[in-house]
């Protein structure tokens, strides 16, 4: 009896479902790889370095986009590689847009220095009958050793930045999708030897997701005999003094540089006799 009453049950709590043509339980799938065993593509971008999207090693992006929104990828890389982003852009309808838009693309170290590209197209036009726009960019060589000085790229995390930077004012906020492959060709068994070796690879994305690199270690500055003179909070003191100092010294020196000396100074024809106010003899007496 009562497994007659829990089938009936069962049986009516199936009823709404199949009235309205839907099935009886549906679970969305979760994200796996694919059949190359291949990370799932990314489906968001961030909005600054900070909120920037982490990619895996082989992961693509395929994210739906706004016109003039900034969106920001990280991936990583290693010594010895040269990466490559590919980036392809579909445009909204030409009938919604209103002229032609220009897109770039850039990528940004760790330390969020601008890395120049050997080779691609960094910046690309369409008009109004353009339905796609490609860019990519070649990064040169990652290298495992720099002087700080240099903009050489290391290891370490590198960000991908791409933009709208010439669109009509109308056009701001049509949809548009974007696709992005990173590929880096090479290793470490072909990073060529510099002398030197870096400690750890540069600074890794804040944002969400799986840190990429390490953070690198701190380096403690050398010490001097004469180091805390001239640092903290009274350093100030030290240059007011010296410079009031000098401003004294420089202002005797120059007195007596250009200071007259004192006394009469000599004709140069000889002294000029006195002339006094009384004469003697009359007006007639003279010649």
């Amino acid at each position: 009896m009562r497994t007659t009453i829990r089938g009936a049950l069962a049986a009516l709590a199936l009823l709404p479902a199949l009235a309205l043509g839907a099935p009886a339980a549906s679970a969305a799938p979760s994200p796996s790889p694919t059949a190359s065993g291949t990370p799932a593509p990314a489906t968001k971008a961030g909005t600054s370095f900070l909120t920037a999207v982490n990619l895996s090693p082989g992961q693509d992006a395929n994210v739906a986009a706004s016109t003039g929104d900034y969106l920001y990828w990280a991936f990583g890389a290693s010594e010895g590689q040269t990466p490559t982003v590919k980036l392809s852009v579909n445009l909204a309808p030409g009938t919604d847009r209103h002229g032609p838009q220009t897109w770039s693309v850039e990528v940004f170290d760790g330390l969020r220095r601008r890395q120049s590209c050997t080779a691609g197209t960094q910046n690309a036009t369409g008009d109004q009958n353009t339905t796609a726009l490609t860019l990519d960019c070649t990064l040169r060589e990652v290298r495992t050793w720099a002087e700080p000085w240099s903009g050489d790229p290391l290891p370490g995390t590198y960000y991908v930045r791409l933009s709208v930077s010439d669109v009509p004012q109308p056009d701001l906020g049509l949809a548009t999708a974007v696709q992005l492959h990173v590929a880096a060709k090479g290793g470490s068994d072909n990073a060529q030897p510099e002398g030197g070796e870096l400690k750890a690879p540069l600074v890794p994305p804040a944002g969400g997701g799986a840190s990429t690199a390490k953070a690198a270690a701190p380096v403690a500055e050398e010490e001097h005999w004469y180091t805390g003179w001239f640092s903290g909070w009274n350093s100030r003191w030290y240059w007011t003094i010296g410079g009031g100092f000098l401003a004294a010294l420089a202002g005797v020196l120059g007195y007596n540089l250009t200071r007259h000396p004192h006394g009469r100074r000599p004709g140069h024809h000889g002294s000029v006799p006195h002339q006094g106010t009384h004469q003697s003899g009359s007006y007639a007496d003279r010649p």
